[in-house]
């Protein structure tokens, strides 16, 4: 068994295409399907099943899937690793972030984090928790800022709650509060068409949940959106939206209303995947990230909308 012989057999795997995963890896289909046979002999056992065009996994391939990966992801970090204590000081850390933490809370610590280690190679995802999730754990990303789910977080990873951060509704028009406190509550919501985020945001889930627990289903006017798109959605009058309020808080053609207590609240956790050792970098980024957010929280620096736990 061989390291490159792996790599092919999760590229198959993950894309359920022979052809693709050839061009997935670098390498010609031919090449790719004679490697994927000599694996299955040394293992003794067929890894796919082949079955008018489709391919799917065997028993050994979906025991075997998951070994793969890790070790694959083992053999990057020591190779980051070694690298890193030879001297060569390039290493890589993969962020990701939600929109709304990607414009907020993710730039001063990467800024930080550029100043104390400017040859580091820094990469970002913006995504929804459930994407980024889902990154983690295929080991594209080292770390992530991510939505804490209420049923909690999946158990291949460890994440560290560090904040909370609350919805608003965002609209182009003033809309009715509750005498005296200038507040909204989600019920008042019933008759307002909304503009949903796509599926993969958790900021979906969240509107949905809370309209249910107010006793109603959203009446959906645009669905599908992202961030940016869902606000400009709301900024033409197609309806309204629950959104953090530190992404409304530039634009001048959208009006925040509050929710009034409990509100809608959500917890931000920084996750990393539990079974992979993290590199240096990212230790040293996930250092700082904590640091940033206890100094922001002493110096009154904190985004809008969101407080320590």
């Amino acid at each position: 068994m061989q390291l490159h012989q792996l790599k092919y057999f999760v590229a198959v795997a993950e894309v359920r295409h022979f052809t693709q995963a050839a061009d997935l890896v670098g390498i010609t289909q031919p090449s790719l399907s004679k490697q994927i046979h000599a694996l299955e002999d040394a293992l003794g056992a067929p890894l796919f099943e082949r079955v008018r065009g489709n391919i799917t996994l065997t028993a050994a391939g979906e025991v075997l899937l998951p070994l793969a990966k890790r070790i694959l992801a083992d053999v990057d970090t020591a190779t980051r690793e070694v690298q890193e204590l030879v001297g060569l000081r390039r290493g890589r850390v993969r962020l990701g972030a939600t929109p709304s933490l990607a414009t907020s809370l993710a730039p001063p610590v990467l800024r930080r984090f550029r100043d104390a280690h400017p040859t580091v190679d820094l990469r970002v995802e913006e995504s929804g928790s459930q994407d980024l999730v889902r990154d983690l754990l295929r080991g594209d990303l080292d770390l992530a800022l991510i939505i804490m789910p209420a049923q909690g977080s999946d158990p291949g990873l460890r994440a560290d709650p560090i904040l909370r951060e609350s919805l608003v509704v965002a609209s182009v028009e003033e809309l009715p509060v509750a005498p005296g406190a200038g507040q909204l509550r989600v019920g008042d919501l019933r008759d307002q068409p909304m503009v949903m985020f796509r599926e993969g945001y958790d900021l979906r889930d969240a509107t949905i949940q809370a309209c249910r627990e107010a006793g109603f289903e959203p009446t959906i006017a645009v669905d599908g959106g992202e961030m940016d798109a869902v606000l400009s959605f709301v900024e033409a009058g197609l309806g309204v939206a629950l959104v953090p309020g530190i992404v409304v808080a530039r634009r001048a053609g959208v009006r925040v209303t509050r929710l009034a207590p409990p509100g809608v609240r959500r917890t931000i956790a920084v996750a990393r995947r539990r079974d992979v050792v993290p590199t240096h970098a990212g230790r040293e980024l996930r250092r700082i990230l904590l640091e940033y957010v206890r100094d922001a929280t002493t110096n009154g620096d904190l985004p809008p909308g969101v407080e320590p736990l």
